[in-house]
């Protein structure tokens, strides 16, 4: 499959069915430094957009052998709301999700269009990043296009949060000596007192990233968290989940899916089927996937 990846298990939105809306390149007009693409020059559109009606063919086709998710996830190799048919995925997408929720996954950089707004107030849960207020420090994390500014993304946020009626999530990720002093966080604490999400997301760089950068430990992220702790705050640290799952992939979507999003073991003991664990150990032992470290934790990814 070209559009799906997954599942993917997600300790903040459970089993997760991905989209990609950029499958052929990195189509972001950010390129941070925790991406966990290849860096990659910002731009501002995603080319060779796919029809929408690829996409929905492949969720069809996934679903006929597969369980539905808990979520539908839309993202991209980059920034999914660059995509100039996502409304029009949505609309096609609510027609067949059945108990599923549809979530997308956005650095916040359109969120002051009206369009976009309008577009995503659709969805069931919108996550948004937001690493930092000051457009120094936002541009030194984040990477942008130049003519995107931090303060559009703040106004558009508090715009959004009076139109959607679904579950907003604000994202916070911190990388070591770059945005994780306490006065930031204090910074996106007080921004977040007018935008009020259901939730916040604190974590670090988890797994390997673009550049050379580096995580904060789980004792400073519980530290900046203090600073959070007026509001429904999840903070991320690896830990042990018991969900099991039953879904099989075959070795092409077992490429595609590691592809997009590295696994550790435990990942792939809880997500996937006996038959598909088998492949992947195969895989491992004939170099198609590899190990790699970060910090303490192994990820499988593909050769």
């Amino acid at each position: 499959m070209k559009y799906l990846f997954g599942p993917v298990n997600s300790r903040r939105f459970g089993l997760s069915l991905g989209i990609d809306l950029s499958p052929d390149k990195k189509s972001c007009n950010f390129d941070c430094l925790y991406c966990e693409l290849d860096k990659a020059k910002p731009v501002s559109m995603i080319q060779n957009e796919p029809d929408p009606e690829e996409i929905i063919s492949e969720i069809k086709h996934f679903l006929q052998k597969n369980p539905y998710p808990e979520v539908i996830t839309i993202t991209a190799n980059g920034e999914p709301t660059l995509y100039s048919k996502l409304d029009i995925l949505i609309k096609k997408l609510q027609k067949i999700k059945r108990n599923s929720k549809l979530l997308i996954l956005s650095n916040g950089s359109t969120i002051h269009k009206k369009e976009i707004q309008e577009t995503l107030k659709n969805l069931d849960i919108v996550k948004i990043s937001l690493d930092a207020t000051d457009q120094k420090i936002f541009q030194k994390v984040n990477k942008t296009l130049k003519e995107i500014n931090v303060e559009d993304i703040i106004q558009g946020l508090k715009e959004f949060r009076k139109i959607f009626k679904g579950f907003l999530v604000i994202e916070i990720l911190v990388v070591k000596n770059v945005n994780d002093s306490p006065e930031n966080i204090k910074n996106i604490a007080e921004v977040l007192k007018d935008i009020q999400p259901d939730r916040v997301d604190l974590g670090t760089i988890d797994r390997p990233p673009a550049y050379r950068v580096f995580p904060v430990s789980d004792e400073e992220l519980l530290k900046l968290g203090e600073y959070l702790k007026d509001f429904n705050l999840n903070i991320i640290t690896r830990g042990k989940d018991d969900i099991l799952s039953e879904f099989e992939l075959s070795e092409e979507e077992i490429l595609n899916t590691f592809r997009r999003r590295p696994y550790t073991y435990s990942d792939i003991e809880k997500v996937f089927n006996q038959e598909t664990i088998n492949k992947i150990k195969d895989m491992i032992a004939h170099g198609k996937l590899i190990e790699k470290k970060v910090g303490n934790t192994s990820f499988i990814l593909p050769g």
